[in-house]
């Protein structure tokens, strides 16, 4: 397991230490958003915490939702952590609220999304790379 993913999962705690938390893994390709949440689960588990997986492969808000999170927040459990993945729709202007966390996964020059919390260039999945950006003076709609 790589330290990027050991690391955000460490940071993602730090903020978000306990009840239900949502983490959102998006990018401009939804496989490559499965494979990096897949990843950040193995470390969040691996932290002792409970993770529950769902994949969204177009990002509809509907389906998103009423399927994934609705269902999530009517548990009775208060400890876990839901990774969703998918494509960027997944941070629609009326979705991004739901989130606790955002990841923004990208390859190479794809631009990154200003809303991230994270933002993780998979060019190489054995050997994911962070990337900071400041975004303080840009539309949180820039790079979507």
């Amino acid at each position: 397991m790589s330290d990027v993913w050991t690391d955000i999962s460490s940071e993602f705690l730090h903020l978000y230490p306990r009840g239900r938390r949502l983490l959102v893994v998006a990018g401009a390709d939804a496989e490559r958003s499965r494979r990096a949440a897949d990843d950040l689960a193995a470390a969040l588990t691996s932290a002792d915490q409970h993770v529950e997986r769902a994949h969204s492969a177009d990002g509809s808000e509907q389906q998103l939702r009423d399927e994934i999170v609705s269902p999530f927040r009517q548990r009775e459990d208060s400890g876990s952590v839901l990774i969703v993945s998918g494509p960027a729709p997944l941070l629609s202007e009326s979705t991004r609220g739901i989130w606790n966390y955002i990841l923004w996964q990208l390859a190479g020059d794809e631009p990154p999304h200003s809303i991230a919390s994270a933002i993780v260039d998979v060019s190489d999945p054995a050997n994911p790379r962070r990337r900071f950006a400041d975004y303080c003076a840009l539309p949180a709609s820039f790079g979507a």
